[in-house]
């Protein structure tokens, strides 16, 4: 773990206030989430409880808070304000961590855990324990006199998970491990009862990565299991293009009810992919892009592309727009190039160096035609803009892939015929 990393102790955090990046407090922190994992690994972060005004314990992901300091903790302002329900998966720390008694693995002796801390990892927003604040002595007076010391996660056993037995917790554990294409392989060769409870204890963000890689009749089948609010959860956390493939699968009632309990910006973006073709650009783009304002530094630029979410493609270029920079935007400009923004100084403005000379695609720009465009001009992702000049989101390599592709391609993949897993 590299040196300088922040490191919290999770008794420092209990009460804390949560704030949106405008100040104002959403509520305070009530216990944090962890995950149990195989093979002496550290439990994995996955978030905090937090009680906001109402009372009412919401679940905040990692991924969403942007500090932890000052005895406080910020958040991107995205928080999901249905009640906290915990997973078979998920252990609290401060409900479940503290007081326990475990061995130091080196001398076997019990020792009683009195704090936690967290720290996270390096270049990501990943956080894990990292260590326990630990007191010798088997209660009463002894507890208290009991000399009291710092340990390793690793340097105490009773926190991780054996790899046997049938029960999702393991399984989930396991394919921490693996990449999305991989966990969805798995699930794909699971009976749908095994299938079915899987799903339900993956966390909302990894069963998203997991759906967009499994074929259609999975992900109706894995979606119809979930209670509804947690779907629509779900298919907040895809990328919106496979939101809308995903809920075209479905009837129309069951796709209305589900678009409702959507946050309305993420329903909004699905259904205006819903409004395209399938096989056009405007049914294969993304809505969520890099967008940036003309006014913006080429170190702004580099900083978006950073963020570990981004696909490589997406990654690829940034789209330059008058305001307002989210899809649909203002005028649509131009891209800028990631190794262009590489050659250039970080204090120069995107404007200054944008790309205007290559045309952008329409929304009904079929299939074909999108693929020819990519291909000519060497291209990972397309801009997509409107008869008005504004961006509507980019059409990625990965995206024209699955269409060109045989429809039972990913059948194909799973069953390894052809070589197609090992690369053959």
């Amino acid at each position: 773990m590299a040196a300088g990393a922040p490191r919290v102790f999770v008794s420092h955090l209990a009460g804390v206030p949560v704030f949106d990046p405008n100040g104002d407090q959403v509520g305070r922190v009530r216990d944090l989430v962890a995950m149990l994992r195989v093979g002496g690994r550290p439990p994995r972060l996955l978030g905090l409880v937090v009680e906001v005004v109402s009372r009412r314990r919401i679940f905040l992901p990692m991924t969403r808070v942007t500090g932890i300091e000052s005895g406080q903790v910020i958040t991107t302002g995205v928080v999901n304000m249905r009640r906290f329900e915990q997973r078979p998966t998920e252990r609290l720390v401060l409900g479940e961590f503290l007081d326990r008694r475990v061995r130091l693995v080196e001398t076997g002796e019990e020792v009683t855990v009195l704090d936690v801390a967290i720290q996270q990892l390096p270049a990501r927003r990943d956080w894990e324990i990292d260590k326990y604040f630990v007191r010798k002595g088997r209660g009463g007076a002894l507890r208290r006199k009991g000399e009291t010391l710092t340990v390793e996660w690793s340097a105490v056993s009773g926190f991780s998970l054996e790899e046997v037995g049938q029960g999702a917790e393991s399984l989930v554990a396991t394919f921490e491990r693996l990449r999305p294409t991989d966990v969805a392989n798995a699930l794909h060769h699971l009976s749908p009862k095994r299938r079915a409870e899987v799903a339900a204890a993956l966390d909302d963000d990894r069963l998203a990565d997991v759906l967009e890689e499994l074929p259609g009749d999975d992900q109706v089948e894995i979606l119809g299991h979930l209670q509804e609010e947690r779907a629509a959860d779900v298919l907040e956390a895809m990328d919106p293009d496979d939101a809308a493939d995903l809920l075209s699968e479905l009837p129309e009632e069951d796709k209305e009810r589900l678009l409702t309990l959507m946050r309305p910006g993420d329903a909004a973006d699905v259904r205006r992919l819903m409004s395209y073709e399938e096989r056009t650009a405007g049914g294969l783009m993304t809505t969520e892009p890099i967008i940036l304002r003309p006014d913006a530094t080429v170190a702004d630029a580099l900083a978006r592309v950073r963020q570990a979410d981004l696909s490589p493609a997406l990654a690829a270029q940034v789209y330059v727009c008058r305001s307002p920079d989210e899809t649909p935007t203002g005028k649509y400009l131009g891209t800028v190039h990631f190794q262009r923004l590489l050659r250039d100084p970080p204090y120069a403005l995107v404007g200054s160096i944008v790309d205007s000379d290559l045309g952008p695609l329409a929304p009904d720009t079929p299939l074909p035609a999108v693929t020819s465009y990519l291909a000519a001009y060497n291209l990972v992702s397309a801009p997509v803009v409107d008869e008005s000049g504004s961006l509507l989101g980019a059409v990625t390599v990965d995206d024209v892939l699955d269409h060109l592709l045989p429809e039972d391609w990913r059948e194909a993949d799973f069953h390894g015929e052809e070589g197609a897993v090992h690369g053959r």
